[in-house]
């Protein structure tokens, strides 16, 4: 299901090293609601979910997340961070207390809709700690493609509720796949 592609979905430039900064991003990284987080639990939903096409979206979604966390680390890296491990930027420990558990398909939606929501609101914040145009870039096309993973979310809890046949989840894939597309 899964495979390695060297590209990054983003290119990932700095103006100069900056260490607090690189420190701040391991919240990405490491913390609650980290970009690991988000790919945890979409796996784990993934494997719980009966809709072969949510089990699709959730894997390609986690896939990208994990994308997402190599950018991070890469900007950690070339601004002189800390060594990566799965810590927040306070060393408090990644713990997977942060991955969500329901089993219920509306719920581990909504789950996952809430961990994109807070995962583009800290994408917001440190936007605003970083005077570095490459970062910022880098930091809104970030939280753009949490919007989109949201939106898909959503769109599939529409679907679920209106009890639509399993072909019709087909059109997620087909605007994730579109979403890629079009940055």
């Amino acid at each position: 299901m899964f495979s390695y592609s060297k590209p990054l979905f983003y290119p990932v430039q700095v103006e100069a090293r900056d260490p607090v900064f690189a420190q701040i991003l391991l919240e990405h990284y490491g913390g609650k609601d980290s970009e690991y987080s988000a790919a945890t639990q979409y796996l784990n939903h993934r494997s719980n979910m009966s809709n072969r096409y949510l089990r699709d979206l959730l894997g390609m979604i986690a896939a990208e997340e994990m994308g997402h966390m190599e950018m991070i680390a890469v900007a950690i890296n070339k601004l002189g961070g800390p060594p990566l491990s799965f810590v927040d930027s306070q060393g408090i420990p990644w713990n997977i207390c942060y991955v969500d558990q329901t089993l219920d398909p509306i719920g581990m939606l909504q789950a996952d809709v809430e961990a994109e929501v807070r995962a583009r609101i800290l994408y917001n914040h440190h936007f605003t700690m970083t005077n570095d145009p490459w970062l910022k870039k880098m930091i809104h096309f970030l939280g753009c493609r949490e919007d989109v993973h949201k939106l898909l979310f959503k769109k599939a809890q529409i679907l679920i509720r209106k009890g639509a046949p399993p072909e019709q989840f087909n059109e997620l894939i087909i605007d994730y796949k579109m979403s890629l597309k079009n940055n």
